[in-house]
C-alpha cells in the first residue's frame, strides 16, 4: 500500500473518532443486528446469534424494573412479621437457629407490622406507601440462597451463578426479547455516586454479545448533561454533528462499494446514525423536568425519586430491563443500628417506589411490567454480638413482586416462627428467574447461548416456574 493511500485512511479515521457520537455508541450492535446487518456477506459464512428468536409463547410481560436493596434488607422487620421474638427477646433460640455470630440471643423488631389491603398482609410500619399496594403485591416470604457473603449472593441473584462468570438476568432478557426502541439500550443500570458491591459484574453480560450489557447511569446528578457522560456533542450543535454525520456516511459508502458491500462495514454506518438519534432519545429518557410537578410532587424528593421517575420513562419508552440500585455499596448491611438505618433506608424510598407502582398502573404499565424488591439476602433473627444489628442470613428471606401478570394479594412460602430458615415452599433463586422469564414469554429450559461446546442458561440446569403465584 502506497504511503498516500495509509494517511488517507489515517485521517478518515481520526474524522470517525472526532465525530463525538458519545453515548450513542453503546448498545448499538444488537440494534443493528435487528435491522438484518450484520449477516456475513457470504452465504455459507456463520452469522453471529445477536438476540434470540423471541419469547417461546405469549408472555403477560415486557418489561422488568428490579429495585435493588443492596446489602440485605431485614425480612423480619419489612415483610415477614415475627410475634415469636418478642417471647425469646435477649434468650438463645435453639441451636439450629443460630450462627457463630450471634450470642446475644433473639432480637424482636422495632417496627410495629399491620394487615394492610383486602389481602391482609402483614407490613411493616417503615414501609406505609408500599403498604398501600397489598393487593398488587406477590410477597415471597421463602427465599433462599447460597452463600451468606455479599459478593456470590449478588452474583447469585444476578446471575444465577455465585462464583463463575455469567450473563445477567437483564442481559438474558434483552438477549431473549430484544429491543423495543433502537435508539435506547435495552437494559439499563442505575446506582447513585458509584458502584454496588462486584461493580459492572452485576449487570455483566460475559459471553453474550456485547449490546447486552447494562448500560450504567450514576442518578446522583440531577443535570442530564452530567447524569450521562457525553450525551451531548460539547462542540458541535445538531445542525453540524447532522452535517458531519451526512458526510461520514458518504465516505464510509464510497469505501463500502470498493469491498462487495461487505455486511459489518454497512453496519457500522448504520451505528453512527443510530447513535445521532439516540443522544436525543435518552436526553429526553433521563430529563424528568418534563414530568408535569402532580407526577413530581407524587413520587416526592432526592435521588431515590429521580430514579424511580427516570425507571417508568425508561420503560414507557421501550427498555426492557431497568435495575435500580439502592446506593453504592452495600447500604443495607446493619449489622449495627439497625433500627435507626432500616428507617432512614426505608423512608429515603418507600413514597417513591409507592408512586411508581400508581403511576405504572396509572399509565396501563403495570400489567406488563414486573416489579421486583429485594435484596441479596436477609438477616437473622438473632442480633450480633454486643450490637444492635443483625447478620447475614441465606437461608430464609423475603422479596416481593408486583405486576407482569403476578397474583397480587398473595403471601407465598413461610419461614420458621423466628424468621431463620425457609420451611414451606421454598424458592431458589433459579426458581425466581425461571417464573420471571416465563412471565416473558419464555421456556427457561430453552433460552439458551452456546459457548464454549455447550448450551448456558439463566438458570444453569436447575429452576422450575413457581405457577402458584402467576395469574
Amino acid at each position: 500500500m502506497r504511503p498516500e493511500k495509509r494517511q488517507s485512511q489515517l485521517t478518515r479515521r481520526e474524522l470517525l473518532q472526532r465525530s463525538g457520537m458519545g453515548f450513542g455508541s453503546l448498545g448499538l450492535l444488537g440494534l443493528v443486528s435487528q435491522a438484518g446487518l450484520l449477516g456475513s456477506a457470504h452465504a455459507d459464512a456463520p452469522t453471529p446469534q445477536v438476540v434470540a428468536s423471541g419469547p417461546h409463547f405469549p408472555g403477560k410481560a415486557k418489561h422488568v424494573i428490579h429495585l435493588f436493596m443492596n446489602g440485605g434488607p431485614s425480612q423480619v422487620d419489612t415483610f415477614d412479621p415475627k410475634p415469636a421474638l418478642q417471647k425469646y427477646e435477649g434468650k438463645n433460640l435453639p441451636t439450629h437457629f443460630r450462627t457463630e455470630s450471634d450470642t446475644t440471643g433473639a432480637m424482636p423488631s422495632p417496627f410495629e407490622f399491620r394487615k394492610y389491603g383486602q389481602s391482609g398482609i402483614d407490613i411493616s410500619s417503615i414501609y406505609p406507601h408500599v403498604a398501600k399496594h397489598a393487593d398488587e403485591l406477590t410477597v415471597i416470604r421463602s427465599m433462599v440462597t447460597e452463600l451468606p457473603n455479599h459478593e456470590p449472593s449478588l452474583m447469585y441473584m444476578n446471575c444465577g451463578e455465585a462464583r463463575l462468570v455469567r450473563p445477567s438476568m437483564g442481559s438474558w432478557i434483552t438477549y431473549g426479547l430484544g429491543s423495543a426502541n433502537e435508539n435506547l439500550p435495552g437494559f439499563i443500570a442505575m446506582c447513585p455516586e458509584g458502584y454496588p458491591t462486584k461493580a459492572v459484574q452485576n449487570w455483566q453480560s460475559a459471553f453474550l454479545p456485547g449490546v447486552h450489557q447494562g448500560t450504567y447511569v450514576d442518578t446522583r446528578h440531577e443535570d442530564v448533561d452530567k447524569l450521562v457522560q457525553h450525551i451531548k456533542n460539547q462542540h458541535l450543535s445538531h445542525t453540524e454533528q447532522r452535517r458531519q454525520l451526512d458526510l461520514l456516511e458518504l465516505l464510509n459508502r464510497r469505501h463500502l462499494e470498493k469491498r462487495q458491500l461487505e455486511a459489518p462495514l454497512e453496519a457500522r454506518i448504520r451505528s453512527f446514525e443510530l447513535a445521532y438519534n439516540m443522544q436525543m432519545e435518552a436526553a429526553d429518557a433521563f430529563d424528568i423536568s418534563q414530568e408535569p410537578a402532580s407526577i413530581r410532587d407524587l413520587y416526592g424528593e432526592g435521588v431515590q425519586a429521580r430514579q424511580m421517575i427516570m425507571a417508568r420513562r425508561l420503560v414507557e419508552r421501550g427498555v426492557r430491563f431497568v435495575q435500580v440500585w439502592y446506593g453504592k455499596g452495600q447500604p443495607w448491611d446493619q449489622h449495627q443500628e439497625l433500627e435507626e438505618a432500616h428507617r432512614k433506608h426505608a423512608g429515603a424510598s418507600d413514597q417513591a417506589i409507592g408512586a411508581l407502582l400508581t403511576d405504572l398502573k396509572q399509565r396501563g404499565l403495570l400489567d406488563e411490567t414486573i416489579v421486583i424488591w429485594g435484596g441479596e439476602f436477609g438477616r437473622t433473627p438473632t442480633a450480633q454480638i454486643n450490637t444492635d444489628g443483625r447478620d447475614h442470613n441465606p437461608f430464609g428471606f423475603s422479596l416481593w413482586i408486583a405486576g407482569g401478570g403476578f397474583k397480587g394479594g398473595t403471601i407465598y412460602g413461610a419461614t420458621d416462627e423466628f424468621g431463620f430458615q425457609a420451611v414451606k415452599d421454598i424458592t431458589t433463586v433459579h426458581d425466581l428467574h425461571a417464573t420471571i422469564l416465563h412471565q416473558l414469554g419464555f421456556d427457561h429450559t430453552r433460552l439458551t447461548y452456546r459457548y464454549s461446546g455447550r448450551d448456558f442458561r439463566l438458570t444453569d440446569v436447575y429452576g422450575n416456574v413457581i405457577h402458584d403465584i402467576l395469574t
